[in-house]
């Protein structure tokens, strides 16, 4: 199995003959952000099998960005996704995606592989406003490998037991902006949940792509370090774990213990 971190939450995961794709975001631009690191994914970082978006928010679930995808893609959206973004319906008609509706404790087969949704703790609403409330999800691909894709998501009590036992995690270190709330996982957060979780391997996620236009001068270290910071961090809290720290759009065969 291989991984592919394209920028953001947005990575390949290849399994078993299988392309997964995550919150696919390929824009040099989105709303006030704008990539500072890393080239805009290639044409071949939106082939993909299936597609898993964790959550509502435009920097997961950004409609451009699926408009990439081949007709006949599977879609795996949040519950009361098509409701709440009244573009994906449009969008799924004219691309022909095959956009499926989910919630925590849901499977879905695609090819060889199963993917078991699980929750997440975060705002799972369309921003910045929005009555429809739809679940922020995490993902567990079950091939070859389990691996887990935590969407974006705070530290909580359960998170190990939902995901269960796992070989590789994809976890958030960091966000988009100056600050981070607990419904995020900085390094020090995602260095706990690799303690909990207790992968063979892990790849940080989430970090290092998009910051606010004109704030390049406000906490700088939010956007650069926080890779690092949770390579330092794993170290301690998790020595048995191997971290990758990828750039944008490299690769990696993690470890597996099957």
């Amino acid at each position: 199995m291989e991984i592919t971190w394209w920028g953001h939450a947005t990575c390949t995961v290849e399994d078993s003959g299988v392309r997964l794709l995550t919150d696919p975001v390929f824009a040099r631009r989105l709303a006030h952000l704008r990539r500072r690191r890393g080239a805009p994914p290639p044409a071949r970082a939106a082939v993909a099998d299936a597609v898993l978006v964790s959550h509502l928010h435009a920097d997961h679930l950004h409609l451009p960005s699926l408009a990439r995808l081949a007709a006949g893609t599977k879609l795996l959206v949040p519950r009361g996704a098509v409701r709440a973004v009244p573009g994906l319906r449009r969008l799924a008609r004219l691309a022909r995606l095959d956009v499926v509706e989910v919630g925590p404790g849901d499977t879905e087969k695609v090819g060889p592989v199963t993917v078991r949704v699980v929750p997440a703790l975060h705002d799972g609403r369309r921003m910045p406003v929005g009555p429809r409330r739809s679940p922020a999800l995490g993902f567990v691909v079950d091939g070859r490998a389990r691996t887990y894709f935590a969407g974006d998501t705070g530290l909580f009590d359960t998170m190990a037991e939902e995901a269960g036992p796992v070989d590789v995690a994809l976890l958030p270190v960091g966000g988009w902006g100056p600050g981070l709330g607990h419904h995020h996982l900085d390094a020090t957060r995602a260095a706990e949940a690799l303690r909990r979780l207790a992968p063979a391997s892990a790849v940080p996620v989430h970090y290092g792509t998009y910051w606010p236009i004109g704030l390049d001068a406000v906490r700088p270290h939010e956007f650069h370090s926080p890779g690092d910071e949770f390579v330092r961090k794993a170290a301690v809290s998790a020595p048995g774990v191997r971290v990758h720290l990828l750039d944008h759009g490299e690769s990696v065969r993690p470890e597996v213990r099957r």
